[in-house]
Parts: structure tokens; C-alpha cells; sequence
């Protein structure tokens, strides 16, 4: 423990400012005491504590020469607890990586918050993972993660919080590596006091709280002692705490936080009887001033940690980012990257020999024994943050070299990035950061001032290229890094996958886009590639697998084909497939059978659901299920909406079926069964329903005369659609003309009384104003009553001809975006029936008449018989023979005169009509 009078001196001076300040001793001087009083608890503690600040330079180098001083046989780290075993596949990695938990199968969390994924980054340049590095590869040295369970993260959280605790990330590829995971990191430590952040940042000249920590806490303890190092972040740790606005529910969090961590600490040390000399305690700074009765090996409190939920959680390891990670914890933008470079000048001017783990990417691969120094003897802890807090900031002379270098690389980059910079830009650069470093009373410039410095000489108001000048210089100081997990840390999933890729010779683990060629013909081996390479790109996001060249259809084998790759890329993807499934056959399974049987399940997306099936897995047991499905949950819907769809799909795999297998399945003959009666008890309703539009009543129509042959085989009645058709009243105009071609399909109307009605509506000017629309049912009724083509040409050219401008043109956008939507299906028969019913030449058409125009008006029975006999008058006089030998056959042996032939062969056809008729016949026939 501390001596009583270890921190009497700070508490006199914070006492008499407080007097001085305030007037009196009120709330302000019980925040200042209570902070010192803090920071005395903190340092007293046996059970050693070192508060750490995320991604903070200065922790590193603290801990790993704490580490070296301490060597600690067991390490206490604030971490979730069920992570623990992942850490040591850290060494098949290159940072920064982020262990992840994922649950799909969530019970007992609201369904909304489904799937569950927490992520812990871990950077080179950070204190957590100079501890795992340190305990993982010192023989004797047990590493214990303290914090709660990620089950437990989402338990503490009240019904109504979203499950993601920061803000969105932005759109950038690197910044979305974590998905929408919440975040879980030791050394959260920044203000929840607005208006104190907004206070520090205005008095330290600084734009962020990045660059205020950089400024006046890495600089300032990157060449503190041990027991200065901790005192600060003590009293920084204690002070955001004391100021935190009070919202209930997070301090009940946090709280319940440090009572976990405290209560798992002590249930160790009493199950191994560990000494707690021998131990270190690595916690955020924000938690290492800790009020709660559980606080320190004495606590007196009893913390009752409940039991996990029924949710089943999947562990492993995901690619990060710099910029992911400054996504995830609202970090500015630049900010990790210009820790690991501080980080690294660090290591280099301290000559601190960090932590790497063996074999771990980037470090040996021979595993060497650890060097420590000799532990140092324990001393009594004495007040530093007096003498801290009194001194000046050091005067550092400015590093000309680094500054100068910094200053020709931004303007050699520039240049390659397209801007017109040269060496009197460098110079300008130079001065600049030293004169804003001077503005905002710094020493030397910092990153942050040569950052604005290059802004200001370089990008003037124009940016030529893809990147600004200040992610140039992030670049420069250290890039965006992006980690990479190796091979043996992936799950079983995405082995297989690459190892099922492995015939095509790529490297896939790499991050950007490789070119896969596939040449099936001649290397049939590479089909079954392109059978995963399909079921990557229905399982992944877009841009991990893009075809480039083929496509997959029902019954179609494939040839050649041509692959954009990225799996490097969207590593995070494939490694949260592996969550799902040992398998991406199996995890595909489960999503189609999670699709069909969703309580928002249609009968078109069931259907979908089937049609992949087949497409992708080949698999008839799983399409017969689904399909049985589809038919349950078709009998179940009440609307029309999904019809067009249920139409196009059932198209599909009849005609698949019908050419591939020897019979259909049961199921499909099913689905065709109930879909006739189903749609024809919908039939009335669908027709008058303001909500059911022409689209979809023609797609039903479709369904019924497409199907119906099928039907009526497997015992429908014909006689329920001409009841249900007969039972439609519809008063909007394009379901009236739908309904008229369903009853020209029927029998129940000729052409000629429907060429008539589209007359009368043209005659009726009342009914002129209503007529596209017609013609918009015309247009749809092509898809159940394809042989209407004709009829439809003819009536939109009528429409063309004779409809005013006023009703025409607005027309028109109608009529476009009717053969946009049923492009595929209507325009071709459009095209081919204008195609042979207009003329091929522009000359031909001035001469032109529509065959719908030309028709003569219908003759009389005798005029017919008297045109006949008069044609065949003409035949006998003028081929006697040809008479002669018809009349034998016919049996007529009386002679007759041919001197007079016009009068015997008028004759002859007068008293034998019928004869002459069928003699013109046969020649005509000849």
C-alpha cells in the first residue's frame, strides 16, 4: 500500500487552487481531491495495475519495457474472456487483425440484432498485444482474459439499443472490414464530457482529440518512468470518469465491467494461489481508477455473473485496418496509422526491444528463448504527478532531417498522384509546419501540423487524381496496413475453398483482383471450379466472385469461362461463411431452406429457392422439399402480387424438367394442380381489386393457359376457368382488354367482334381519352394470349393513325416503359408479327394498305355460286378434253355443241353449278 503522506503535497496545492478558483470549497475541490484519491487507491494496490490507452505509442513501449523489468507469471488482460483460445493463431496472421465472436443462431436477443458479431483489433503498435506476445512465448508465463463473455456484451445492453455501438463506418472497402460488429478494445479512454473535449481541443489549437492525446500525453510520457507513466493515466483515467455525464445505463456497464474483471481475478488467484506480486493487471485507464466495492484483492463486494444465453457463438479471426479500426472507434482519420509510425521512432530512439510473436508474419520463424532482464526489487510508490505536472514542456530541438525528408517524399508522391508540385513546394512545406508548429505554441511540428501544412502548399483547390494530399500523407507516414489471416488460422470452410481453387494456379490469399481463366472443353477437372466459383458468388458480396464471360442456366453445362477474383479482399466474408458451415454446399443449403421457410416467404421466393437449388447444388431431394414448400405456402396466399414471378419461375423448371428427367416431379405436378384451381378462385376477385394490377392478372392468365393442358391432365376442369372468366367484371380499361383477350383464348369472342369494339372506342370521343389504356391491357394480355400479336399490331398502328396528339404523346412513355418491363417477352413478338405484316421496303409503303383495312365486304351465298359458274364457263370452252373426261367420270354422257361455246358452257354450268364449282377447285389444286 501507499504511504498516507505519498500524494499530501498535490492534495494541499489542488486544495488551495480549488480556494483560489471557485471561492470556496465546493463540487470542485471534491473532484480534484477525489481524482488524487484515485490515483492513491490505484497505485496501492497489490495486485499491480497498468492503465493502458488503445493504440497509444507511449503504452506500448511502457508495457513492453514493464514486461521485461516485471516478468510477470501470469497476465491479467481486460479482453473477452471466451476469445482466450483464437490468441495463439495470432502467429499464422500479419497484423492488425481482430479476433471476432459471431452467432447466426441467436436465442434469447431480439431478432432484429441477428447476426450477433463483437471484434477485438489488434495492432503491432499496441499494449494488449505486447502482452499476448510476452505471455505466449515466455515458458511459465499463463495469460488470463478478465472481461465479460461476448454474450455477455450484447446481455448488458437494453432492448432498445441498436447492436452497433459507433457510428456507422464510412463507405471505403478498408474501412468496412468489421462489418457491423460491435467493437470491444481495452484503453477506451476519451472525454464523455462534450463540452470538456470541446474545452481541451480549443485550448491546444488542436482539430481532434487524436491530435490533442498525440500532443500533450505520447510526447510528453514517451520518456517517462514506470511509476510517472502509470500516475498520469491514473489521474486521466479518473478524471473523464468523475466528469462523464451520468446516463444510467453505461455507468451501470462500466461498473459492472470492473466487477466482472475484479471477481474473475480473484476466483484465479484462489483456484492456482498465485502470488499477486507476481501478477499484472492490463486494463484500460478509464477503468484502472475504479470506485466499485469489488475494486482491489480486498474488495468487498459480491458480483454475480450470470449465465450465458442459448446462442451459439462461432470464434475466429478477420482481416483489419487501420482505417477500419478508426471507422469502428470514432477515431480520426489517419490516427492509427500515425501511431505505429510513432510507435516505431519510439522503439528506435528508447531502444525498447518489443514483443513479437514467433513465427508470426513479418518476425523469425525460428523460435528463439525469450531475453529478460533481471526483475527489478519492489519499491515504494512516491507522488511523480507533482513534479509531472509542474514541468515545462520540453523544448526538443527541431528534427531538420526527418522534417526535410518528410517534405521532399509528400511532394514526390504529389507528383505521382498528378499534382503540379516541385521543390518550392517542399521548401514551402518545411517552413509551414514549422511556423503553424510555432502558432499553436508546440516545440517541433507534430504529424497533425505537416499534415496541414501540405494541405495548405500542395492540394491549393483542386484534387487531380483519386487521393487528396492528407491521405498522401498517411500513406507516407505509414499507409492504411490491412492484415492478412494465414492459411492455417482459417476455418475448415475457407481451407476448402482455397484448396478446391487450387487447380487454377492463383493466389488467392492475395489482396486485389485476379483473372481466373477456365477452359472446361479441354480441362473438364475445372467444372467442378466453376461449381464453386457460382456458389461464391451467390454466397459472398458483390465483387468477390464476378463473372466476366458464361453464365449458368437450368440444363446448360458450361464451356468456357472467365473470372474476376477477390477472395484476399473480402477475406472477412469468406471466413464468416466458415461460421456457418463446414462447407459452402452445406451453408448453402441452409440459406435456401432458411429462405423458403421464413414467416415472410412467398410462393415466387420459395420457388427462387428451388430454382437455385437445382441450379447450384444439383441436389433433387432438396428441390422436391422446397418445392413441397412452395406448394403449401402458394394455397396460403390471398393476393396476386407474386404471379408474374410464380409465372416466370415455373416456366423455367418445367421446361428443365421436361428436358432433362424422364418424368416430372411430384411436386411440380402438384404445384400446377392447385396453382389452376387457386388462380381461377382468384380470377374474379384479381379483376375488379384496385390493388392487383394488369401485370399481374395476365400473369395469372398466363398461368392458366400455359399450364392448362398440364391441368386438365392431371384431372382439372376446364370449366372452372370459363366460370371464372365469366365471372369477371372489371371496370378499368387495361384489365377490360385483358379480359377480352382471355375470352377470344376461350372461344367466347371472334376477332372480328373485338376488331369491332376497338372500333367503337376509337368512334366514341368519350372514350378516345381511355383508349391507351386499352391498348396498355393489349399489350400485357400478349403474354397469357400470344396469338393476339397480329391484332395488337394492328391496333396500336390504328392508335398511331388516329388518336390525337393530346392523348398520344402522353401515351407514349406508358408504351415504352410496358415493353421495358416485358421486354423480354412481349417485344420479340411485336417485332416479328410488324415484321411480316408491314412492308420490307420504304419504297413499298406509300403503295401500302393494311391487311386489316383491305378486307372486301362478305359475299352472298349466290353471288359466290354465280362467280363460280362463271369461272368455270371459261374453263370448258376453253379445254373441251379436260370437260369431256370430267363429265364421263361425273356421268354425264349427253353430247354437246362446242360451235357455241360460251352458250353450251353456260349451259352446262347453269344446270350443274355445284359441278363447275368443284372442277375450278380441283384445278385450282393442280
Amino acid at each position: 500500500m501507499s504511504d498516507e503522506g505519498a500524494f499530501e503535497a498535490l492534495r494541499t496545492q489542488l486544495r488551495a487552487a480549488a480556494t483560489t478558483f471557485a471561492g470556496g470549497a465546493d463540487a470542485l475541490e471534491g473532484i480534484l481531491l477525489g481524482i488524487v484519491d484515485d490515483v492513491d487507491r490505484a497505485v496501492g494496490e497489490p495486485l499491480e495495475i497498468f492503465p493502458v490507452c488503445r493504440h497509444s505509442p507511449a503504452s506500448a513501449v511502457a508495457m513492453a519495457r514493464r514486461l521485461r523489468q516485471k516478468q510477470p507469471k501470469v497476465v491479467y488482460l481486460e479482453l473477452c474472456e471466451d476469445m482466450a483460445p483464437l490468441l495463439t493463431e495470432l502467429r499464422n496472421c500479419r497484423l492488425p487483425v481482430a479476433v471476432q465472436a459471431f452467432a447466426s443462431d441467436v436465442e434469447g436477443f431480439p431478432a432484429e440484432w441477428s447476426p450477433l458479431s463483437v471484434v477485438a483489433p489488434i495492432t503491432e503498435a499496441s499494449a494488449e498485444y505486447q502482452a499476448i506476445a510476452y505471455a505466449l512465448d515466455t515458458p511459465g508465463v499463463e495469460l488470463v482474459l478478465v472481461d465479460r463473455s461476448a454474450d455477455h456484451v450484447f446481455q448488458w445492453q437494453t432492448p432498445a439499443t441498436p447492436s452497433v455501438e459507433e457510428d456507422a463506418p464510412p463507405p471505403e472497402e478498408e474501412a468496412t472490414l468489421h462489418g457491423d460488429a460491435v467493437g470491444v478494445e481495452i484503453g477506451d479512454l476519451r472525454p464523455r464530457f462534450a463540452e470538456l473535449e470541446e474545452h481541451l481541443l480549443r485550448h491546444g489549437r488542436v482539430r481532434h482529440w487524436s491530435e490533442w492525446w498525440h500532443q500533450y500525453v505520447e510526447v510528453p510520457l514517451g520518456d517517462g518512468d514506470h511509476d510517472t507513466y502509470r500516475q498520469v493515466m491514473f489521474l486521466i483515467g479518473s478524471l473523464f470518469r468523475r466528469l462523464a455525464p451520468g446516463d444510467p445505463h453505461r455507468v451501470r456497464v462500466d461498473e459492472d465491467r470492473e466487477r466482472h474483471m475484479w471477481t474473475r481475478m480473484r476466483e484465479h488467484l484462489a483456484a492456482t494461489g498465485a502470488d499477486p506480486k507476481d501478477c499484472l493487471y492490463i486494463c484500460g485507464a478509464f477503468h484502472a481508477a475504479s470506485r466499485v466495492e469489488e475494486f482491489g484483492l480486498h474488495g468487498t463486494g459480491d458480483f454475480e455473473i450470470g449465465p450465458p444465453s442459448a446462442s451459439k457463438w462461432q470464434y475466429g479471426l478477420i482481416p483489419s485496418s487501420h482505417a477500419a479500426i478508426e471507422a469502428q472507434f470514432g477515431l480520426a482519420a489517419g490516427s492509427v496509422s500515425i501511431a505505429a509510425a510513432e510507435w516505431a521512432k519510439n522503439v528506435k530512439r528508447t531502444r525498447v526491444r518489443p514483443f513479437r510473436l514467433v513465427g508470426q508474419a513479418g518476425g523469425s520463424k525460428r523460435k528463439k528463448p525469450a531475453t529478460l532482464a533481471v526483475p527489478e526489487p519492489a519499491s515504494t510508490p512516491s507522488d511523480r504527478l507533482t513534479g509531472f505536472l509542474q514541468r515545462p514542456p520540453a523544448l526538443d530541438r527541431v528534427d531538420e532531417a526527418e522534417l526535410l525528408g518528410w517534405s521532399v517524399e509528400i511532394v514526390r508522391a504529389a507528383r505521382r498522384n498528378g499534382y503540379l508540385a516541385s521543390t518550392a513546394d517542399s521548401i514551402a512545406v518545411f517552413e509551414t509546419s514549422i511556423l503553424l508548429a510555432g502558432m499553436r505554441d508546440r516545440a517541433k511540428p507534430t504529424p497533425y501540423d505537416f499534415q496541414d501544412a501540405a494541405i495548405t502548399c500542395i492540394e491549393k483547390d483542386v484534387v487531380p487524381g483519386r487521393r487528396d494530399v492528407r491521405r498522401l500523407v498517411e500513406i507516407m507516414l505509414g499507409g492504411d496496413r490491412i492484415g492478412q489471416v494465414g492459411y492455417d488460422a482459417l476455418p475448415p470452410l475457407a481451407r476448402d475453398v482455397h484448396d478446391r481453387l487450387a487447380p487454377l494456379n492463383l493466389r488467392l490469399d492475395q489482396r486485389g483482383v485476379r483473372r481466373a481463366l477456365l477452359d472446361i472443353a479441354s480441362q473438364p477437372e475445372l467444372e467442378q471450379c466453376s461449381d464453386v466459383l457460382w456458389m461464391l458468388r451467390y454466397l459472398m458480396p458483390p465483387g468477390a466472385a464476378r463473372p466476366i464471360m458464361g453464365e449458368r442456366r437450368l440444363g446448360e453445362r458450361p464451356i468456357q469461362e472467365s473470372w474476376d477474383l477477390a477472395l484476399g479482399t473480402h477475406q472477412r466474408a469468406l471466413i464468416e461463411l466458415g461460421y456457418e458451415g463446414v462447407s459452402i454446399e452445406q451453408v448453402l443449403e441452409q440459406r435456401l431452406r432458411r429462405a423458403a421457410y421464413s414467416p415472410q416467404a412467398t410462393a415466387a421466393k420459395v420457388l427462387e429457392a428451388v430454382e437455385d437449388a437445382t441450379l447450384y447444388l444439383r441436389s433433387h431431394r432438396l428441390a422436391g422439399e422446397l418445392g413441397a414448400r412452395a406448394l403449401a405456402v402458394l394455397e396460403t396466399e390471398r393476393t396476386v402480387d407474386g404471379a408474374p414471378e410464380v409465372l416466370r419461375r415455373v416456366r423455367r423448371l418445367l421446361a428443365y424438367y421436361r428436358t432433362n428427367e424422364a418424368a416430372l416431379p411430384q411436386w411440380i405436378e402438384s404445384f400446377v394442380k392447385t396453382g389452376y384451381a387457386h388462380y381461377c378462385t382468384l380470377l374474379p376477385t384479381a379483376f375488379t381489386d384496385e390493388d392487383a394490377d394488369v401485370n399481374q392478372v395476365a400473369a395469372m392468365l398466363g398461368f392458366l393457359f400455359s399450364m392448362e393442358s398440364l391441368a386438365l391432365s392431371l384431372g382439372c376442369d376446364r370449366t372452372q376457368l370459363e366460370l371464372a372468366v365469366a365471372q369477371s367484371h372489371p371496370e378499368e380499361p387495361s384489365k377490360v382488354a385483358v379480359l377480352w383477350a382471355a375470352q377470344v383464348q376461350l372461344g367466347n369472342l371472334s376477332r372480328t367482334e373485338l376488331r369491332t369494339r376497338c372500333d367503337q372506342l376509337l368512334d366514341n370521343p368519350l372514350a378516345v381519352p381511355a383508349y391507351p389504356r386499352y391498348l396498355n391491357g393489349f399489350m400485357h394480355a400478349l403474354g397469357p394470349v400470344p396469338g393476339l400479336a397480329d391484332f395488337v399490331v394492328a391496333a396500336v398502328s390504328n392508335a398511331f393513325g388516329r388518336l390525337p396528339d393530346a392523348v398520344l404523346l402522353p401515351w407514349l412513355p406508358r408504351l415504352i416503359t410496358t415493353l421495358g418491363s416485358g421486354g423480354g417477352e412481349l417485344a420479340p413478338l411485336l417485332i416479328r408479327e410488324a415484321g411480316r405484316l408491314f412492308p420490307g421496303r420504304l419504297a413499298a409503303l406509300d403503295e401500302w394498305v393494311p391487311p386489316w383495312q383491305a378486307q372486301p365486304a362478305p359475299a352472298t351465298k349466290l353471288e359466290t355460286r354465280r362467280r363460280a359458274g362463271a369461272r368455270g364457263a371459261t374453263l370448258l370452252t376453253t379445254h373441251p378434253a379436260t370437260c369431256n373426261a370430267v363429265a364421263n367420270l361425273l356421268g354425264c354422257d349427253e353430247p354437246w355443241e362446242t360451235a357455241r361455246p360460251a352458250v353450251s358452257g353456260a349451259a352446262l354450268t347453269g344446270r350443274h353449278p355445284d359441278t363447275a364449282a368443284a372442277l375450278e377447285a380441283l384445278l385450282a389444286s393442280s
